[in-house]
This record gives C-alpha cells, sequence and structure tokens, in this order.
C-alpha cells in the first residue's frame, strides 16, 4: 500500500498515484482527492522507499508507521504536532523506535512522519505491511 502513497517535494501532504504518463505520473491528493499531474522534474519518493535511520541498520517506514499504529491503537496522533517542543517529539519517536539514530534523524524528519501518519489514519489508510504475493501450486 505505501508504494502508491507519494510525497512530493515543495507540495504539502501526500499523494496517491493514480496512473503513469509519458513524462508524468498522475496523483490524487489523500485529503481532498483532487487529481493533477507530477512530473519528472519534480522530487517525488514513495513512503515505501522510505527508512528511519537505527544505531545499527535502517528500519522501512512502514515499520515505524505500524509501531505508531499499535501505540495509538490504531487512531491518530493526540498530540499537537505543530506545536510540540523537539524534545516532545523525540521522546515521542523514543517511545515508537527507541534504537532510532538521534543525530541523524531530525526534528523536521520526526513532525513530517507524525503528521503522514495522522494525513493516512485520518484519510482511512491505516495498512501499512506489505502484501506478500504467495504464489500457489496446483
Amino acid at each position: 500500500m505505501l508504494k502508491t502513497i507519494l510525497s512530493i517535494s515543495g507540495k504539502p501532504g501526500l499523494y496517491k498515484l493514480i496512473s503513469r504518463g509519458k513524462n508524468m505520473l498522475i496523483v490524487e491528493s489523500v485529503t481532498d482527492k483532487k487529481r493533477f499531474p507530477a512530473y519528472g522534474s519534480e522530487k517525488i519518493i514513495s513512503l515505501g522507499d522510505i527508512a528511519i535511520y537505527t544505531q545499527e541498520d535502517e528500519v522501512p517506514l512502514r515499520q515505524v508507521l505500524i509501531a505508531i499504529r499499535d501505540k495509538e491503537n490504531g487512531a491518530a496522533i493526540e498530540m499537537d504536532i505543530k506545536k510540540a517542543s523537539a524534545d516532545q517529539l523525540r521522546d515521542y519517536m523514543e517511545e515508537v523506535l527507541p534504537e532510532y539514530d538521534q543525530e541523524r534523524v531530525y526534528v523536521s524528519d520526526i513532525k513530517k512522519l507524525l503528521t503522514w501518519y495522522n494525513l493516512l489514519i485520518n484519510n482511512g489508510i491505516t495498512e501499512f505491511e506489505e502484501k506478500e504475493e504467495v504464489a500457489t501450486e496446483e
């Protein structure tokens, strides 16, 4: 599911991939469902390709989102993310992913992550697990 959810640099919010054109993607805003073209010159990244730095390795974003969902029992985060202090954000991140690398994961990254989580949950996107394609033998 996260492979089709995109972040576009310079544009707020998240977008769902609808289709691919010759030199562009057709995307739909997760919040207001408006569709528009996103061109190759824009920095577009799939949430499925993002990982969070930890002390030893990187953890895929989906695992962090699942940890947040489990902590919040599937609900949105109650904290006012925009007004939260850096210490509050770091403490929250430490509860969710204790081994995250505090030097390489900035407060702005944590704020963006928590904002994305709330956007997804508030718009009915709650499945962060990767769907395994099961090969059936007959």
